[in-house]
């Protein structure tokens, strides 16, 4: 993982683009992991991925992000330019239009109505899933298969199945995980976001204004999509989701899958199962294995 620094990022827009060389450059409040994040005087911002691996995906956003825009009702990022690998710098970057407003995942969950937003995200969805795809990218390394078969997770979910297994109920996990990746999605392929979580959504004044961070896009199996309904939503919330996307049962078995590899994969890199952060995502599990509406319609 490459360390990006303050005096990094000013040397590669003193560099590249000159223009901008005055305006003021510093850290947004909650950069991510794939890529880092700077705010760019007032009205912009510059977006560096962190590793080679997250490098595949500046130029799809570059190329699919403005084609996307204009058939959203949401706002989502808006390239204005790409910067390239340098002595540096070893990556192609992307500085983009700043967008107003808070991640959903650092505010006060009862700081917004959770059915409103739900309802939001489910039309965000459905929107996306009418777009054309023609030469769309499909399931790849360039996502980490988003939008692909749960499958090619198999091996590893059912690792960290078993290395919860003081924690977790394991027979329920694995019949969960066992009945998810004995479907496939068979329907023509829809576009797929890819990371659709919690900290890509954009909160302003208690309502749901943007969706960011499409460097996971691609087209594909709409399963993937709809972790959220675990991770984020709960309650009325996740049956107003459920209710608006209206996908087959197949589909959430699947979803589910997705959501359960996630949550794994998120607890066990934990050293200290008792972290706050890790005790979340063992509720979220928990959530995933319960019984639920999701089961049946």
């Amino acid at each position: 993982m490459l360390e990006i620094t303050l005096p990094l990022v000013t040397s590669l827009i003193v560099q590249q683009f000159p223009q901008w060389a005055h305006l003021s450059i510093r850290p947004v409040e909650l950069s991510g992991w794939d890529n880092r994040t700077f705010r760019l005087g007032e009205e912009m911002l510059i977006r560096l991925p962190s590793s080679e691996g997250y490098a595949l995906q500046v130029q799809k956003e570059q190329k699919w992000l403005p084609r996307l825009a204009g058939q959203l009702s949401l706002s989502i990022p808006a390239p204005i330019a790409m910067g390239q690998p340098s002595d540096f710098y070893p990556w192609s970057w992307s500085v983009y239009q700043w967008i107003e407003g808070k991640s959903a995942n650092i505010l006060p969950i009862n700081s917004f109505d959770l059915a409103l937003i739900a309802l939001q995200l489910a039309r965000f969805l459905v929107e996306l899933h009418t777009i054309d795809i023609t030469d769309a990218p499909p399931p790849g390394i360039h996502n980490y298969h988003r939008g692909g078969q749960l499958s090619v997770y198999d091996a590893e979910t059912r690792s960290y199945i078993l290395e919860l297994k003081n924690i977790i109920d394991v027979k329920k996990a694995t019949a969960l995980w066992e009945k998810a990746i004995s479907y496939s999605w068979n329907k023509s392929p829809v576009w797929v976001h890819g990371d659709f979580a919690s900290g890509n959504i954009i909160v302003k004044e208690n309502k749901l204004t943007a969706i960011i961070d499409f460097g996971c896009m691609g087209i594909g199996d709409p399963a993937c999509d709809l972790v959220i309904a675990w991770t984020f939503l709960k309650g009325k919330s996740r049956k107003v989701f459920r209710k608006h996307i209206n996908l087959d049962i197949d589909t959430w078995a699947r979803a589910r899958g997705w959501a359960l590899w996630k949550a794994c994969y998120e607890l066990v890199s934990f050293k200290d199962r008792g972290d706050l952060e890790a005790i979340k995502r063992h509720k979220v599990i928990n959530e995933i294995l319960g019984e639920d509406e999701f089961e049946s319609k």
